[in-house]
């Protein structure tokens, strides 16, 4: 890896929200929201990763901005899928905190990039 924190921390979330959409179709048979978390879930690296290539500072922040608010959507298909009883609480516990750090690592860039403009 870049030994970025924000590509890295994504990247590996990413991996856990592809594993999470394999349970889900597998053993819950849930194919709808199980799309909505993958989809939203891996664009936070995605974009974070377009971020880092930038043609520009407002490319940047833009891109950044993206990456925020794909992580703060994953955070609500987590929410619902847990209250929906498709994932148990620990396994929401485990993804709900790293999905929080990715939000608040995205909106602390976000905010400096912003302010450097």
């Amino acid at each position: 890896m870049d030994n970025n924190i924000i590509l890295d921390k994504s990247k590996s979330f990413a991996l856990r929200i592809i594993k999470l959409y394999k349970y889900l179709c597998d053993s819950k048979k849930e194919y709808i929201l199980s799309k909505q978390i993958l989809r939203s879930g891996t664009s936070i690296g995605a974009n974070a990763k377009e971020g880092a290539n930038a043609q520009s500072k407002a490319d940047f922040c833009a891109k950044m901005y993206v990456a925020y608010k794909e992580a703060n959507e994953t955070e609500y298909w987590l929410e619902l899928l847990y209250e929906s009883g498709y994932i148990e609480k620990n396994a929401f516990d485990s993804m709900y905190s790293d999905c929080k750090e990715l939000i608040k690592i995205l909106a602390a860039i976000t905010k400096n990039a912003k302010n450097n403009k």
